[in-house]
């Protein structure tokens, strides 16, 4: 299985912080937010990753993460060229996946579940991360009976669950060939919510419900909230 780390976005939440760097540079207690869904990555056992991200920033980004080596892995820099979303950056790593199957996160993410054992036994499909959230109206969000999706919507006015699709999507490598005849949403992107509703309408879309804190800190808010329970659970392992 390969990674694709999607660093994409200008970060409007987080200016003027973001006119300096990538938020996924930005600090979480004491690492760079990166580190964090990188960790995901490496703890699944995927060590050949994609990173994608924007013209802006490409260059600190390399320049941080280098050819892999410190991390144990090997990267590779795509640039996505243009805002098109999540979908049409995982299109652009194709190539480098190469027919294998992808793990795709999102460069802001922050997980403190242990995502490895559902990664490591992915087997065909797809399958995604799910978290209860109070405001599922900003979120793709799932409809789940008895284990089962019954249905996926991207940012519904009406939501029909509290049950918001995080930003890990494990996919095999069909979800190229969705994206490629793909067309773009009423906010003229690719949505990754389409790609997992292909998958859902035949039978092959599967969740993990999260049980720990999942934190998007793609604002100021969930960025300190982030460096807050970063720094807790720091704290209690160093007892």
């Amino acid at each position: 299985m390969k990674g694709v780390l999607i660093c994409g976005g200008i970060g409007s939440r987080l200016k003027p912080l973001t006119e300096i760097t990538n938020k996924s540079l930005l600090p979480v207690y004491d690492r760079p937010l990166i580190h964090h869904p990188l960790d995901v990555l490496r703890a699944a056992g995927i060590t050949e990753i994609a990173v994608i991200t924007g013209n802006e920033h490409m260059d600190q980004i390399a320049a941080y993460l280098g050819s892999g080596s410190k991390f144990g892995c090997a990267f590779a820099f795509k640039v996505q060229e243009r805002a098109g979303g999540i979908a049409q950056a995982l299109g652009l790593a194709q190539e480098f996946v190469d027919g294998d199957d992808v793990c795709a996160i999102l460069g802001d993410n922050v997980y403190f579940d242990d995502l490895a054992p559902a990664i490591r036994s992915f087997k065909k499909g797809g399958h995604v991360f799910l978290k209860k959230v109070p405001d599922p109206e900003r979120f793709g969000v799932a409809q789940m009976r008895e284990g089962k999706i019954l249905s996926i919507e991207e940012k519904p006015k009406k939501p029909k669950s509290d049950l918001a699709v995080t930003g890990c999507y494990v996919y095999d490598h069909r979800c190229f060939e969705v994206i490629r005849t793909m067309k773009p949403s009423a906010r003229g992107e690719l949505e990754i919510t389409d790609v997992s509703r292909w998958y859902l309408e035949r039978g092959e879309l599967t969740a993990t419900i999260l049980k720990d804190e999942w934190i998007d800190a793609g604002t100021f808010e969930s960025l300190h909230r982030a460096a807050v329970v970063v720094r807790e659970r720091k704290d209690k392992r160093d007892r």
